[in-house]
């Protein structure tokens, strides 16, 4: 229940998708509004992945750079901390020699309001763990008896 609840709120979370092919050494902006504190994330993919890097920096609304990364997998997912409302921009740069097809996902996780689906998952847990120790417990290993001559 408590994982059926967590996905449901990421869903519905506020994301920014796009697709864009970049040349080499050129850059690609998005912007996405982000409330609240709280946690927002990124994810890239590249389907014709061959060894490029491409550079990512998250800016926040006075274009501080708040988080940078460079990228050299297929696909890549990154989380950054922000404090504040605002507009806060994913920019992608293409560092390698050929031109790459990514596509990019870009918002904010809601992880605020996951704890109590976060408490639900905890507490399933520790439940079966419990369970686990009691059937474990009462588990009884025949041996055979030995033939004494």
């Amino acid at each position: 229940m408590g994982i059926i609840w967590t996905a449901y709120i990421f869903d519905e979370t506020e994301k920014k998708y796009d697709s864009i092919l970049l040349k080499q050494s050129s850059s690609f902006e998005t912007k996405s509004e982000l409330l609240g504190i709280d946690i927002g994330y990124f994810k890239l993919y590249m389907p014709e992945f061959s060894g490029e890097e491409v550079f990512v920096q998250i800016l926040d609304s006075n274009d501080n750079v708040i988080q940078e990364q460079m990228i050299q997998t297929k696909m890549s997912v990154g989380y950054f901390d922000f404090e504040e409302n605002g507009d806060y921009t994913l920019k992608i740069t293409n560092i390698a020699k050929n031109q790459i097809n990514i596509e990019m996902e870009f918002g904010n996780t809601n992880s605020q309001k996951m704890y109590p689906s976060g408490i639900i998952i905890f507490v399933g847990a520790i439940v079966m763990l419990i369970m686990a120790f009691f059937k474990i417990k009462n588990y009884n290993i025949e041996q055979p008896e030995e033939n004494i001559s």
